[in-house]
């Protein structure tokens, strides 16, 4: 396994017997408990609203926790219907809206002091592009058969050698590509903000924590939205 590529300080490895466990793991844990909970919170909040008199079809007046999140959720299926298709977004949008509430909380958890994200180590990007990987490849298979295999070969016969290799290669690089993108972009954000708040301790940091917020939610939508378009890909019937 890779190492992280910078060493800092965590609250979570100052529990007793959890030192020596690498932060991106401690993270990884976290998270997972965090939307647990939240899903917890999120369903709770759902059954009453489903015993309200007017069964939650009217949203409420001011910005609450319910209708933020339905607002998320709703842009986010809208473009998954948009780039997989009407028929096969409700197959596929759990996935996609569980790896974008995912990454974006691991992005955004990097931003809180004594914490890091999961995503600015290459062990936790590449483990979500593998999973995208087999994932829209297992999704071809089911939907295309043994006839998903005829992707690979290319439009002309005579060009199904040259054309094996060059998809091969490109299937190959795609999670390494979407690994190495969303481990970048969010690792050099983190260094560029404590570069400015070493720099300048005071106002100016708020600045770029904003900035990071926004490199946060962008990271989260270009992965699902990459992984929309490899879904797409695959499940097409024209091959």
């Amino acid at each position: 396994m890779a190492k992280e590529g910078h060493s800092s300080f965590s609250f979570l490895q100052q529990i007793p017997g959890l030192h020596d466990v690498p932060n991106h793991v401690l993270m990884g844990g976290f998270v997972a408990v965090l939307l647990i909970l939240t899903m917890a919170v999120a369903r709770r909040q759902l059954d009453a609203v489903m015993k309200s008199p007017d069964g939650g079809i009217i949203p409420d007046r001011k910005l609450t926790y319910r209708n933020f999140f339905e607002i998320i959720a709703e842009k986010l299926y809208g473009l998954t219907e948009s780039v997989i298709g009407h028929h096969d977004a409700p197959t596929y949008f759990p996935i996609i809206g569980t790896l974008f509430v995912f990454i974006f909380t691991s992005n955004i958890l990097g931003l809180v002091p004594g914490l890091g994200a999961t995503t600015d180590n290459i062990n936790t990007t590449l483990a979500l592009g593998i999973f995208v990987f087999l994932y829209y490849n297992y999704a071809g298979f089911k939907a295309n058969g043994a006839g998903y295999l005829k992707h690979f070969l290319g439009p002309i016969l005579w060009l199904a050698p040259l054309m094996v290799i060059i998809e091969l290669a490109s299937h190959v690089f795609r999670p390494l590509s979407l690994a190495l993108r969303l481990r970048g972009n969010i690792m050099g954000d983190h260094v560029v903000l404590s570069i400015f708040s070493d720099l300048v301790p005071y106002v100016l940091p708020v600045v770029f924590y904003g900035l990071g917020a926004f490199v946060a939610f962008i990271q989260a939508f270009v992965f699902c939205l990459m992984t929309m378009v490899y879904i797409s890909m695959s499940t097409s019937h024209d091959h």
